[in-house]
């Protein structure tokens, strides 16, 4: 539970030093892919580290939680919302360096993935092509080590800079705790008292032909768009097991079209839940343990959770 007075007192401070920025009761459908998900009690935008820093110092000392996200891609927000304070980084700051035969990419963690990736690949720099139809931010990339396409963020990042409660400091890749779809900041791996937000990744790149990258690129675009729903989602929502793909077990299971309310398991691709116009947090929910329970009767297989739950859940 959220103190009452201990959020008024910190909404006070907030106000004092960003003023207007400040949202109060903020529908977290608005800042989310799905268009799903309640009230945000505070809700700020941090333009910079700094910023960023500052607000998550005024939430701890006033006793309330924070939840850092980017561009809402990966999270399904419950209809209740989030109690304590919302912070969207949108630090986009991109630099480009040489070194010998590669190109460090430095990039603030609230960069847009899918434009660097882009760039990436319009400067004849490998490596992050496979990210062009990935929407999302640099930094919620590294939270669920993105990948597609057979590429990861944990190919290309080598350095991360990152904030915790000892204040802003680097960690190499290895200590980030890369996995298949996760990391160490993935809210399930984060261990008790230790709260570790992403700022900035540092990836090296290395060069290859335009025209290749291109070609590539149309291919995966091609196939992205072959196969994957148009509609609001948050993409895959389960990981693959360790012998099938999740959709491919959940479509075997006889449940592609199967809808709770205005919620769908897709008729396209049966990995994506999808909203189709007023869906519910709950709805999305009770087709995910829908599609867990089904798959566990009829396969003996367990699904896991890609995307992650965030908010006051039952």
């Amino acid at each position: 539970m959220v103190d009452n007075i201990a959020l008024q007192n910190l909404r006070a401070a907030l106000q004092r030093r960003w003023g207007d920025r400040l949202r109060v009761d903020e529908p977290m459908a608005e800042h989310t892919s799905y268009r799903i998900g309640g009230p945000a009690d505070l809700y700020l935008v941090a333009e910079s580290g700094d910023d960023l820093a500052q607000m998550v110092a005024l939430a701890d000392e006033h006793g309330v939680p924070v939840f850092v996200m980017g561009r809402g891609t990966n999270v399904l927000v419950a209809d209740a919302g989030i109690r304590g304070l919302v912070i969207e980084l949108r630090a986009e700051q991109v630099r480009w360096t040489t070194r010998d035969d590669e190109t460090i990419l430095w990039a603030e963690a609230g960069a847009n993935l899918r434009e660097i990736a882009r760039t990436s690949v319009a400067r004849g720099l490998a490596g992050l092509e496979w990210a062009v139809g990935i929407p999302g931010s640099v930094g919620g990339a590294v939270v669920g080590n993105a990948g597609a396409f057979g590429g990861y963020m944990s190919d290309v990042v080598r350095r991360l800079t990152i904030l915790d409660a000892s204040g802003v400091r680097e960690m190499s890749a290895a200590e980030a705790g890369f996995g298949y779809r996760t990391s160490r900041f993935k809210a399930g791996s984060q261990a008790a008292g230790r709260k570790e937000i992403i700022l900035a990744a540092e990836m090296a790149l290395r060069p290859e032909s335009v025209a290749v990258l291109e070609e590539r690129v149309t291919e995966y675009t091609r196939r992205r768009m072959e196969r994957q729903p148009a509609e609001p989602s948050a993409g895959s929502v389960f990981k693959r097991t360790a012998q099938y793909p999740a959709g491919f077990l959940i479509e075997q299971a006889g449940l592609k079209g199967t809808r709770r309310g205005e919620a769908m398991i897709s008729p396209r691709h049966a990995n994506f839940i999808i909203n189709l116009g007023r869906a519910r947090a709950t709805d999305v929910k009770a087709l995910i343990e829908l599609a867990q329970e089904t798959v566990l009767r009829e396969f003996g297989e367990r699904l896991e959770l890609e995307i992650e739950l965030i908010g006051e859940w039952e």
